[in-house]
């Protein structure tokens, strides 16, 4: 058996897989679980009450956390005119219009979130079969279709999470980094609830929130008493 598979097995035996912990207790459980190597990315998983089949039960948004993800991010930002010197001065990574738009037809993907003025939509509608599946099409739900660059720039750098509801009712969404402590995990965990409650469909009817679990990169899941949560 590896050394990773005797850590899991290990800290497998500190969660009880019957119970459902207050958020406290499970960010506690996390904490205690031994550590990786690596800094490791803290995941949150929610079951909805929903249909994800039906066009007006999607659940999409995305979140500013109050302590961000612990991860440097690299925006890509569409823009012309005075809207450049915008994007650059508010920290953007690259910046361009059409020259940017060959630049990732040509296979260049050095980013993780990308920005566009509305007027230039028509440019970076054209990159949709690029951009569209790897979930860095901008998106004015998303608040990445803006004339506020400098506004959409500064969220992003400071870890904007998005969040969109999977075929099984299921959200994932990164929450942060081992490293943060129980602490500021859990002002990060409930600002996401915060939003994906807001983004309830009004069709939706029942137990919204039905299930939701934690978990880091090499840790087992802990399941969380949704009803601890309010």
């Amino acid at each position: 058996m590896t050394a990773h598979g005797k850590k899991y097995r290990a800290d497998r035996k500190q969660v009880d897989s019957e119970k459902r912990y207050t958020l406290d207790e499970a960010l506690n459980i996390l904490e205690k679980f031994q550590k990786a190597k690596f800094d490791e990315t803290v995941d949150i998983s929610l079951r909805l009450g929903i249909d994800a089949k039906q066009t007006d039960q999607m659940v999409r948004g995305a979140c500013s956390l109050p302590h961000g993800i612990g991860k440097k991010v690299r925006v890509a930002v569409f823009a012309k005119g005075d809207k450049i010197k915008e994007a650059q001065d508010a920290g953007a990574d690259v910046v361009g219009a059409d020259d940017l738009a060959e630049k990732i037809q040509g296979g260049w993907m050095d980013f993780d979130k990308a920005i566009a003025t509305p007027d230039m939509m028509g440019v970076v509608g054209k990159l949709g079969k690029v951009l569209g599946p790897r979930g860095l099409m901008p998106n004015p739900k998303l608040g990445t279709v803006t004339m506020d660059v400098a506004k959409a720039v500064a969220e992003q750098k400071a870890g904007k999470v998005e969040f969109r509801v999977e075929k099984a009712s299921i959200v994932h969404a990164p929450v942060g980094k081992r490293s943060f402590g129980p602490e500021k995990l859990r002002d990060n965990i409930k600002a996401l609830i915060d939003a994906i409650n807001k983004a309830k469909p009004s069709s939706s009817k029942g137990i919204y929130i039905q299930a939701l679990a934690i978990s880091a990169t090499m840790t087992p899941g802990i399941r969380v008493d949704v009803n601890s949560l309010v």
